[in-house]
């Protein structure tokens, strides 16, 4: 699937959310064309699929996607729009919500909980035996 294809998955999945939740995400949702790694990926196999902003000069409060993530990982199911992509970007759009909602309240348990999973992601590596 080409990006143009990924934004109508995403604006599908985007009009199933309440607009109560999408208050004062007003830099809205992006796509952007890359591939993202966590900076803390040691082999390339860590990636970010969406990130949450606040107050970026010009833009305020915005959410992007990474179509160029969602292919490296999905692979061949983005090619046919599959239920399975339409699941992650869903997945991953409501996390990113969760994000903006909670720092609109100033809650820190999702940063938390993205925290604990990249230790996870470390650990685990560790003891595979792969690099750190």
């Amino acid at each position: 699937m080409d990006i143009d294809g990924f934004h109508l998955i995403l604006d599908e999945v985007a009009e199933e959310i309440p607009e109560d939740l999408l208050q004062r995400l007003n830099g809205g949702i992006l796509v952007l064309p890359e591939i993202k790694y966590h900076p803390t990926a040691r082999a390339r196999d860590l990636f970010v699929m969406g990130e949450y902003h606040v107050q970026i000069p010009g833009l305020g409060r915005y959410i992007v996607l990474y179509y160029g993530s969602f292919e490296q990982v999905f692979g061949s199911h983005t090619s046919n729009g599959s239920s399975r992509l339409r699941s992650e970007i869903r997945r991953t759009l409501i996390h990113e919500l969760r994000h903006h909602i909670e720092s609109l309240s100033g809650v820190k348990d999702l940063e938390r909980e993205d925290e604990r999973a990249i230790e996870a992601y470390h650990l685990k590596r560790f003891n595979d035996g792969g690099e750190v």
